[in-house]
């Protein structure tokens, strides 16, 4: 299959998509807190942990803070994470 060329606008856009990534994933975390506070039953706040542990994998976290924030799924722990990140 021959590679793909892109143009100038393409390249622009995937170059802005990788250069904001992080804020990207930290806006998409604050969703999922907003959606965890709201959910009504177990299995849909089974889904919102998986999607928030997909989040924290795509992030550069210290393993020790990914794992205590998925082993207690803790909303207010998470959200006070969330917090620490957006300051830095």
């Amino acid at each position: 299959m021959a590679k793909q060329e892109y143009s100038n606008y393409q390249k622009k856009v995937i170059q802005n998509y990788y250069q904001h990534k992080d804020t990207i994933i930290l806006t998409r975390l604050q969703e999922l807190v907003t959606d965890l506070y709201l959910a009504e039953t177990p299995a849909k706040t089974k889904k919102l942990w998986q999607q928030v542990e997909k989040a924290l994998d795509k992030m550069k976290l210290k393993p020790a803070i990914k794992s205590r924030v998925i082993e207690k799924q803790s909303v207010e722990i998470l959200a006070k994470n969330l917090n620490e990140w957006l300051k830095v």
